[in-house]
């Protein structure tokens, strides 16, 4: 697995056979489907999502969280084509 520090960025990008990791500030959103298969490259693909799995908990687990985290702030700004 590359570099991928969870909740380090707003730009870091992981993929994990089907699926795209991409990291925030706040969160980490998977996107996409995987197939794990009795074979090399489906234990590679465990792996790399176990360890992956792993560093977000750990991450988690290391700070103090609150109950739910709040939604975004949303801003209305004026269309520039009007």
């Amino acid at each position: 697995m590359s570099k991928f520090v969870p909740y380090q960025n707003e730009s870091d990008v992981l993929r994990i056979g089907g699926l795209s990791i991409e990291n925030r500030l706040d969160r980490v959103t998977i996107n996409g489907d995987i197939d794990l298969t009795a074979d090399q490259a489906g234990l590679a693909d465990a792996r790399a999502l176990q360890q992956l799995l792993a560093a977000v908990v750990a991450r988690l687990e290391g700070q103090p969280l609150p109950a739910k985290l709040a939604p975004a702030a949303h801003t209305i700004v004026a269309n520039p084509f009007e």
